[in-house]
């Protein structure tokens, strides 16, 4: 018999909390209640629901306090290396490195979200001409003014070239400010063509060896600059050991995911794993505990697997979600709507996958690289999309446009016909602004609506899937 669970609420949480402290809860240094979060203006947390696991508990606090670990590795004497665009390349090369810590100022994009534009990070950006015509990870730029949300780094670096020209545009106009940033580029990942020497990339793509070998070269004058600005030796031994601890990170990861959308019912609700995936990208500025984090998901994940547990129906619809939304309560909506994530493209793929450990380092990190999702044609991300929508089962699929971004403004549209193409499956495109409220229902609508179709389907395939 299945066990049904059940989100709960920021005031729940408090009852929960003091429940799992009289049992003997076992904290981690970064632990508490998530209440206290809202001394820090984090106010979206009173409209979200959440998983009631300790694991679920150590997860949120461990995101929350990332700006706590900035700050004590500063006051430590460590190198803070503010990392933009890549999502999950330089970082490896940076965590290999024993004094020198790295984070994602990229991350700011959720600041408005999480506070509920109660601060003035989008007002900064626009003083200085980023407006909302941008991604809005314009409130990165408001960030590095206010110096409110995270210490100012030692050292800035940042790809450009077949990336978000958004982000590029928003840091040229940081780097016109004063702020040095070292920039590296990755090119455009196209086919190779006949005659051309061609290398198969972590997740399935392939692109030319010349472009490997410039992305090779980008990547060395990244590894000098860090190990000139350290004081540290960052040879191939020392890489190679920092890619068996960013691979460890993403086996769990792989497992995490496996477990999570192939399970009967949904054991680890849609929120919660796509804070669990961004972890993947710079481990949150503690690689120790991103490894604590993920594991203690994945024992809870795999209990509740074996006993049955889940925070839905078995038969709520499987759904492929691909972009990270601006507004995290859109993942509560979805589930609420009668739907379930079953995959996941939240466009840093090429964080997940296993880094090469049979090829020298920095060819590793090149063809990693390389392999961003962003970095080349639609119909290659449609591709593996696919791919993984008949890996997991999913029966439809939920594109995310990201409001103002450039890189969104047609390849959702790409990627769906493609889709509905190859798979016959229903796709949708929403898009959600930092705060959905105003837009909840109609979302919810559009939601509920894809589950019915979904339903429907199973309907009309089940006379056929009686006869084969």
């Amino acid at each position: 018999m299945k066990k049904r669970l059940s989100t709960l609420t920021l005031d729940q949480w408090d009852g929960r909390y003091r429940q799992l402290k009289r049992n003997g809860l076992k904290e981690p240094s970064w632990g508490g209640s998530l209440r206290r979060h809202l001394r820090d203006n984090d106010q979206r947390l009173r409209r979200l629901r959440f998983d009631p696991s300790p694991a679920a508990l150590h997860l949120w606090n461990f995101l929350l306090t990332e700006e706590d670990r900035l700050r004590q590795a500063r006051a430590d004497g460590r190198m803070i290396v503010g990392v933009m665009k890549d999502l999950g390349t330089v970082p490896v090369m940076a965590y290999a490195l024993s004094n020198v810590v790295a984070f994602y100022p990229d991350g700011a994009w959720w600041i408005p979200c999480l506070m509920e534009q109660q601060e003035d990070c989008l007002a900064l950006a626009d003083s200085l001409g980023v407006t909302e015509t941008f991604c809005p990870v314009r409130a990165m730029l408001g960030a590095f003014l206010n110096e409110a949300h995270f210490p100012s780094p030692d050292l800035l670096i940042c790809s450009a070239g077949a990336t978000c020209d958004d982000f590029s545009a928003i840091v040229q106009r940081l780097e016109g400010l004063g702020r040095i940033v070292h920039w590296w580029e990755i090119p455009y990942r196209r086919p190779p063509v006949k005659g051309e020497k061609r290398v198969l990339l972590p997740g399935g793509a392939a692109a030319p060896a010349s472009l490997v070998a410039a992305v090779r070269a980008e990547l060395q004058r990244i590894r000098r600059l860090l190990a000139e600005r350290s004081g540290q030796s960052l040879d191939d031994a020392v890489l190679s050991a920092g890619i068996r601890r960013a691979n460890r990170v993403r086996h769990l990861l792989g497992e995490l995911r496996r477990q999570v959308f192939g399970a009967p019912q949904t054991p680890l609700p849609a929120l919660e794993m796509l804070i669990a995936e961004m972890l993947a990208i710079h481990f949150c500025s503690d690689f120790a505990g991103t490894e604590r984090v993920l594991k203690g998901l994945l024992r809870e994940v795999k209990c509740r697997v074996r006993e049955g547990k889940g925070f839905q129906e078995t038969d709520a619809a499987r759904i492929f979600w691909v972009n990270p939304v601006a507004d995290l309560r859109v993942m509560n909506l979805a589930e609420a709507a009668g739907g379930r994530i079953c995959g996941t493209d939240y466009m840093f793929t090429h964080a997940l996958d296993t880094i090469p450990v049979e090829l020298p380092p920095m060819e590793a990190l090149a063809r990693m690289a390389l392999s961003d999702p962003m970095a080349g044609l639609s119909k290659d991300r449609a591709a593996r999309i696919a791919r993984d929508v008949q890996v997991y089962g999913a029966e439809a699929v939920v594109i995310s446009r990201i409001p103002g971004a450039s890189h969104c403004a047609s390849e959702g549209r790409m990627i769906g016909g493609i889709l509905q193409g190859t798979l016959d499956l229903p796709v949708i495109e929403i898009e959600a602004p930092s705060i959905s409220d105003s837009l909840a229902p109609h979302l919810r609508t559009r939601l509920e609506a894809l589950v019915e179709t979904v339903k429907q389907r199973r309907l009309l395939q089940e006379p056929q899937r009686r006869k084969t």
